[in-house]
């Protein structure tokens, strides 16, 4: 479970008995942002989901970004695709095929061109992103389910600006962050929030 910042702060649940959340990133069209990535990949942990990190639109871009590798080196699964080329699909469809998944991310990074690559007699709407904004404009505005060849169901989410973290107190956050895990007991403060304190051996 996830849930979107509100003013309130209520919590909106997207999905319920997913196997499979996959974090749909765009390599341009908009800017790729792992910040948000690393957001997803929190809920998932937290709601007990298998994370994919799907890197789209890979035709628009000639070298991927460090970032990717990192994911990779953390035990992140990362599919690189293209509406397209058509790179990826398959990989992807094999992953999906017989499972529930959710596909969630910015608006624009192309989750609604992805299920028409896989599936496409959906005939689903796209759009382009805003050449003014350079952001994604909204074409799905409920969550959706689609059954698709293959046994595939997919949760189809709106696509958001922010992510808020459901259940996770800020003290929480770091055991969520697998690259931190052997350093956390090293700090010199128990709750040290590693962004500014002395000794903290997150930050060295």
């Amino acid at each position: 479970r996830a849930a979107m910042e509100h003013a309130e702060s209520d919590e909106q649940v997207f999905a319920a008995n997913v196997d499979v959340l996959v974090v749909v990133a765009a390599a341009k069209k908009p800017a790729f942002k792992p910040d948000l990535v690393d957001r997803y990949l929190i809920a998932a942990d937290v709601g007990g989901v298998e994370p994919i990190l799907c890197f789209n639109k890979t035709d628009l871009i000639e070298t991927e970004p460090p970032e990717l590798q990192a994911y990779r080196d953390l035990g992140i699964r990362v599919i690189k695709t293209s509406c397209e080329s058509g790179e990826g699909l398959e990989e992807l469809r094999s992953i999906l095929r017989g499972k529930t998944s959710m596909f969630a991310g910015h608006s624009g990074v192309g989750k609604s061109s992805l299920l028409n690559a896989l599936q496409p007699d959906l005939d689903l709407d796209t759009r382009e992103i805003s050449e003014s904004t350079k952001k994604g404009r909204h074409t799905t505005t409920t969550a959706k389910l689609f059954r698709l060849d293959d046994g595939i169901s997919v949760i189809d989410t709106p696509g958001i600006r922010q992510l808020g973290l459901w259940d996770v107190a800020p003290g929480g956050v770091e055991a969520y962050y697998r690259e931190f895990r052997p350093f956390v007991a090293g700090c010199r403060f128990p709750d040290c929030s590693h962004t500014h304190e002395s000794a903290c051996e997150v930050r060295r």
